[in-house]
């Protein structure tokens, strides 16, 4: 009677191992930077959507001032520019004294700037700032800005978009 051996053996060789370690290492060092930069591509794509979505609301607003005055709803004072003075403005509304039968509001919620990370807010600019000032004149709010120093993957500055 013949006894069967067996030959084959079940497993993985060292030598396979550290192939497929390497393969692995590899293919984790090509990921995670890429990985990095998809994130910070859609913090990037998200503020572009917060900056146009405010000063979509501030534009708005302005008009509705000029519709409310050309309609004599409203009388505007000298020194006035028809921006609003906080951003809260925007979120309460204004009724442009009957021009609207309701309190037309202009935000439901002020977006957060995704790179401020220590909490400073959006940077602002009143109507007689100049456009690259960095100091809020106070009297109005006619545009706004990230207050980042960070640098865009395009190499540009946030705090100039």
């Amino acid at each position: 009677m013949m006894v069967a051996k067996m030959t084959k053996t079940s497993g993985l060789t060292f030598i396979e191992l550290v192939i497929a370690m390497a393969i692995m290492a590899t293919l984790a060092a090509t990921v995670i930077p890429m990985a990095e930069v998809t994130v910070t591509r859609t913090k990037e794509i998200e503020l572009r959507r917060n900056l146009r979505t405010i000063r979509d609301a501030i534009d708005l607003y302005k008009a509705d001032y000029t519709k409310a005055v050309a309609e004599k709803k409203i009388f505007a004072t000298v020194g006035e520019s028809g921006y609003p003075e906080s951003l809260e403005q925007l979120l309460e509304g204004n009724d442009w004294g009957g021009l609207y039968p309701f309190k037309k509001k202009y935000l439901r919620r002020i977006p957060n700037d995704p790179f401020d990370r220590d909490d400073y807010g959006w940077g602002l600019r009143s109507y007689v700032d100049e456009a690259d000032s960095n100091v809020w004149g106070g009297d109005d709010i006619y545009d706004v800005y990230s207050q980042s120093d960070a640098v865009a993957l395009d190499g540009s500055f946030y705090r100039k978009w």
